[in-house]
């Protein structure tokens, strides 16, 4: 096996990284979706032409019913609008605003009460979709949930249409290969794009003690393969989506109250609870759904907390999450690691 190019390790123990290194190239490639075309998402920054909403069951309030409605901005980046809160200045999507991502990604600025809660699924339509200026309005904090995962999204954004602006698309790159390291076996590795070469190139892995098993995509950021990966679900262990209807609803954390078998993919040991989509049916039971999830809809959405430009080169993940990734995306801030791609 090569030497892994784990580059400048921003974070954790190298000998750690290095084994975990290891296991990642053991597992076999489940998927490979690759293509010859070197800016998938073109020249043009762009926006919305019109308005679109998609309304879901709210994430961890069952009883509302939450709007979601995309946009175009006037100002550059995606901008968050608490439509129920007057006196509160639009909060930007950018790692700047993460407020926690200890579960998942939650952004806040100004007020504690100007924030809006797993907003992964949501902003990963910035870069999957190819779409840089959006002004995004809800009444509160609860986004909506979806039996097809982010589908309803992605149509919402195709419906309000995506235009250029007229000015050229800004992309950006690390300046050097960069690591961030886990306390369990996880990391993340970012290799610069090659000169003129405006891909994102995802390599995926993860392992879970379940059902689930080891899986691994290699797959190019493209509106076809982001589209595809928006459709799978998140998945809980049958012991988690039980905590979450009994005393999980307790803490702000765990109080998922929109969970249904049908929104979300419950897996045990040795078996699905949940049927997986069969988009994703390996056979024999298993099922790739989850690999998909964490690489278009957990993944994608980290790197798009990158303000500066869409983000190109390769990333290479094993087993890692939010923590991590949000983790990583604020290093490359603090340590000036981002340069634009000419």
């Amino acid at each position: 096996m090569a030497e892994p190019i784990i580059g400048r390790l921003v974070a954790g123990e190298e000998a750690q990284v290095r084994r975990a290194y290891a296991r990642f190239e053991a597992q076999p490639v489940t998927e490979r979706r690759l293509t010859d075309d070197a800016c998938p998402y073109g020249e043009a920054e762009t926006t919305l032409a019109g308005e679109a909403s998609a309304e879901g069951v709210g994430t961890f309030e069952r009883k509302r019913r939450p709007v979601l409605t995309f946009g175009p901005s006037a100002i550059g980046g995606w901008w968050i609008h608490r439509s129920d809160l007057r006196e509160q200045l639009d909060v930007k999507v950018s790692v700047r605003n993460v407020w926690t991502s200890a579960r998942n990604i939650v952004l806040r600025a100004g007020s504690p009460h100007n924030y809006l809660r797993m907003v992964e699924h949501i902003v990963a339509l910035r870069l999957g979709l190819g779409v840089d200026n959006v002004r995004l309005a809800i009444a509160g904090g609860d986004p909506p949930l979806f039996d097809r995962s982010s589908l309803d999204l992605v149509e919402a954004v195709e419906r309000a249409r995506v235009v250029p602006t007229g000015k050229p698309a800004r992309y950006v790159t690390v300046r050097e290969p960069v690591t961030i390291g886990g306390a369990r076996g996880d990391f993340v590795t970012l290799l610069p794009a090659e000169p003129g070469d405006r891909r994102l190139r995802l390599d995926v892995a993860i392992s879970w003690d379940t059902v689930i098993g080891d899986q691994r995509i290699q797959v190019d950021l493209t509106p076809e393969t982001f589209t595809r990966g928006a459709g799978a679900r998140t998945n809980a262990t049958q012991a988690q989506y039980l905590l979450s209807k009994t005393v999980g609803r307790l803490l702000a954390e765990t109080r998922n109250m929109g969970y249904t078998p049908d929104n979300i993919l419950i897996h045990g040991r040795r078996g699905f609870i949940t049927q997986p989509r069969p988009e994703f049916d390996l056979g024999e039971g298993r099922s790739c759904e989850p690999v998909w999830h964490r690489t278009m809809l957990d993944l994608v959405a980290a790197l798009a907390l990158i303000d500066r430009g869409r983000f190109c080169g390769t990333v290479k993940s094993y087993r890692a999450g939010h923590t991590l990734d949000v983790r990583l995306m604020t290093l490359l801030y603090l340590l000036d690691l981002l340069e634009p791609l000419p």
